[in-house]
This record gives structure tokens, sequence and C-alpha cells, in this order.
């Protein structure tokens, strides 16, 4: 699977995926200083499937919890968003260097339809957050044994 990066903010997404919502918006951060447009603000989420479950993890250092949103909203779309606020500067401080990131970041992605989700479980550790959306079980096919006479 390629991953193509983008001349725009050095987002990657990959064209191919049919579920994902990454857009460009020429408007996005025009009115934002240079330093809250950051890597931070294009928050880096995987995604895996296993047998159970649709699996999304992000790095989110330095964030807790309650500055984090996972929505799912209509039309099966998972929404994870957050902010980290830019550290308050005092009058009697000098800064030499800001290379911590701040500001905003959304992200969006169109869940399939074996995704169970109205049991989305969310849960942040050590500055990950791992979103499981599990899947529906596949009903096998019932095969029913018959017997051969002769």
């Amino acid at each position: 699977m390629s991953l193509i990066p983008s001349i725009f903010g050095g987002r990657r997404t990959n064209v191919f995926d049919p579920f994902s919502l990454d857009i460009w918006d020429p408007f996005d951060g025009l009115l934002t200083s240079v330093h809250e447009t950051s890597s931070f603000a294009n928050a880096r989420i995987d995604w895996k499937e296993t047998p159970e479950a649709h699996v999304f993890k992000a790095d989110l250092p330095g964030l807790k919890k309650e500055e984090v949103k996972v929505e799912v909203e209509e039309g099966r779309v998972l929404q994870i968003s957050g902010e980290r606020s830019k550290e308050q500067e005092e009058k009697n401080e000098k800064w030499h260097r800001v290379e911590r990131s701040s500001g905003k970041f959304l992200r969006r992605f169109r869940l399939p339809q074996n995704a169970k989700i109205d049991e989305v479980k969310a849960s942040m550790e050590n500055g990950v957050l791992t979103v499981t959306v599990p899947k529906v079980e596949e009903k096998k096919p019932e095969v029913k044994a018959i017997e051969i006479s002769g």
C-alpha cells in the first residue's frame, strides 16, 4: 500500500483508501499563526483490522484524555479530535526556542459496513489513544450433512 505525501502541510494520505476522509482544505490555517500549524495539527493515526475489530491508534503526547474527543457521526464516520493549548508566556520570561507543537487536530474515517458502531471503546495510556471498533460476526453458512443411501 503506497502512502503519498501531500505538498500541502506534509499530510500523508492513502489516495487508494475509500475509507479515508482526509481532504485538503485550501482555507485551513489561513488565519492561524505559524506556531499553530505544526506536526501535531496533522496527528498521525494507524488503522489496523484484526479478525475481531478495527483498531485505531493515535500518538497524542502530552494530551490528557479530557482534551481528546472520539465520536461516531451519522453515516458511520469515526471522528477523533482534540487540542493542545499553547503555553502561556509570562512577562518576565524569555523564550529561546519553541519546538513543542500546539494546535487543534481533527481526523475522520468512514467505517466499513461490518463495524459495530454501538460498541466503540476508547482508551488512552502514555499519550497513545486506542479506539477499538468491534466487527459484526460473520455468519457462517450452516452445513447439513446428507446421508448417502445405496
